[in-house]
């Protein structure tokens, strides 16, 4: 076979540089000094009908690192505005990425092609437009984790190490990500046009977003009012399943919020080890805005912007987009709390939901926030459980610091379960299929990090193995389902520019 850097690992093409001038600025990547391959997503590749060996030639590393722009590709930083920890920022933008463009992949869907780390764009303003390697590896685990857990996300399909340092506390190595989404139009997005009254940009960004992501709601009576409900149950949804895994984002700013439903943008975000509703690890958020807990309001609220941004495209009466817009708002309520109890029950193992089983669950939470319970062993635990009392209560027991609390609720749980209709084989298959036994554990991503920047890639990779699974028994790797030690917790996490 004939030397890889001949090949053309991508053709791209980029519907969004179509949009008027006013929605990006041309931003070619910047070339950096010694790029290196440090990881390539072979399985995502294959799914967007790239070749992995090309990629992983000089040609593809070339292009991965911002050093060559692919065919087809027209490199942008997107213009977006966004709500920061609730005050308004009227220009944000593409700092420090570089949208190449979109791939259509193995199913027919485009996919955007971007470059995190890419160098400076005009919307840097003083920033470097570089990301350190840490942040790299923490947002190429946590959104394959999440991939793992069959929660949307943005993936990432390749991180490369520049070769150069950036410079945040401190020195550090510098990295470069290739993000793959669904869509890189935020709430935000709308917010930039909105705020400035340009009802013309509202109504194209809007009409691009139902022609590339909600082409079923083209025909409908009043589309933008259906693509705010399209918007609003995706949200509710995603919100939803990061609660009944534990995940905290760390920042939902508007501008951090896709449009496509998935997870975006991984800073400051964590899985929580031991349960705690009220539980932050972003550096930044000291009042708790971002909270765990309070994810769900916080995904109202930027639906509420994003209304607001549509309101001169619902309805030409403002009294009756206001009402149109309140209505979406208030389903989302309603999707969320669907969403999440069913999950819970699902947790819980109860197969139909009725009257009082989402009052068992929130008991076994409480008692879980009381005694320091693991949030993902504790249910994970509870799935190898039988209806009688045995041995196999210990590895939920234990991880109680009173576990008498726990066996008052797992008196009432048993009882419960002996009304549903499933035998326990079915049900404990059920639940193991929904609690999983590994996540990407905050200190487990440190010592994968540290270990890495320091030319260890085992821990990388043994993370990589088990959050790609996470359901799955990895008998050789069970280290990395147990949660801290004390020495080892990671209280903060921090959003890398």
């Amino acid at each position: 076979m004939t030397e890889t850097a001949t090949a053309e690992p991508f053709t791209l093409d980029n519907t969004y540089a179509r949009l008027p001038g006013e929605f990006y600025a041309h931003a070619a990547p910047t070339a950096v000094a010694a790029p290196r391959l440090l990881r390539l997503n072979r399985p995502l590749a294959d799914q967007l009908g790239l070749d992995a060996q090309a990629l992983e030639g000089s040609a593809g590393v070339e292009i991965l690192s911002g050093n060559r722009v692919p065919k087809g590709a027209e490199p942008l930083a997107m213009a977006y505005a966004g709500h920061q920890f609730g005050n308004f920022s009227p220009t944000l933008g593409d700092g420090r990425a570089v949208l190449l463009g979109e791939i259509t992949d193995r199913n027919g869907a485009r996919r955007d092609i971007q470059l995190k780390g890419a160098g400076p764009t005009p919307f840097s303003s003083r920033g470097d437009g570089r990301a350190a390697l840490g942040p790299v590896i923490r947002e190429y685990v946590v959104s394959e984790g999440m991939a793992g857990l069959g929660i949307p996300t943005t993936r990432a399909l390749a991180m490369v190490a520049t070769g150069e340092s950036v410079f945040r506390m401190g020195a550090e190595p510098g990295g470069v990500l290739t993000r793959v989404a669904a869509s890189h139009v935020r709430v935000g997005t709308f917010e930039y046009f909105s705020r400035r009254g340009n009802k013309d940009a509202v109504r194209a960004l809007a009409d691009y977003v139902i022609e590339r992501h909600y082409p079923n709601v083209a025909d409908a009576e009043n589309p933008y009012q259906a693509l705010l409900e399209e918007v609003a149950e995706r949200t509710a949804d995603l919100i939803a399943q990061w609660l009944l895994v534990g995940f905290i984002h760390g920042v939902m700013n508007t501008d951090n919020v896709s449009i496509a439903g998935e997870t975006i943008d991984y800073g400051p975000c964590a899985f929580m080890d031991a349960y705690n509703p009220a539980t932050v690890y972003s550096s930044i958020d000291r009042g708790g805005r971002y909270a765990y807990n309070q994810q769900p309001g916080i995904g109202q609220w930027n639906l509420a912007r994003f209304a607001e941004g549509l309101l001169p495209i619902l309805d030409e009466d403002e009294t009756q987009a206001v009402a149109q817009a309140q209505a979406v708002l208030e389903r989302y309520i309603k999707r969320f709390e669907t969403t999440y109890y069913d999950g819970l029950a699902a947790k819980i193992g109860l197969q139909e939901r009725r009257e009082g089983d989402a009052d068992l669950a929130y008991e076994l939470l409480e008692c879980m926030t009381e005694q320091g319970a693991d949030f993902t062993l504790t249910f994970r635990h509870l799935a190898d459980l039988g209806q009688d009392s045995d041995e196999r209560d210990d590895a939920v027991r234990t991880l109680f610091d009173d576990s008498a609390g726990f066996d008052r609720w797992a008196e009432r749980w048993r009882q419960r379960l002996a009304a549903d209709t499933r035998d326990d084989a079915a049900r404990r298959a059920a639940m193991r299929a929904v609690n999983p036994a590994y996540i990407p554990r905050n200190h487990r991503i440190q010592q994968a990090i540290d270990a890495a920047e320091a030319g260890d890639y085992q821990p990388l990779d043994e993370l990589l193995t088990v959050v790609a699974k996470p359901f799955d028994d990895h008998p050789e790797l069970t280290g990395y389902a147990r949660p801290p030690k004390p020495e080892e917790v990671v209280e903060r996490t921090f959003c890398g520019t």
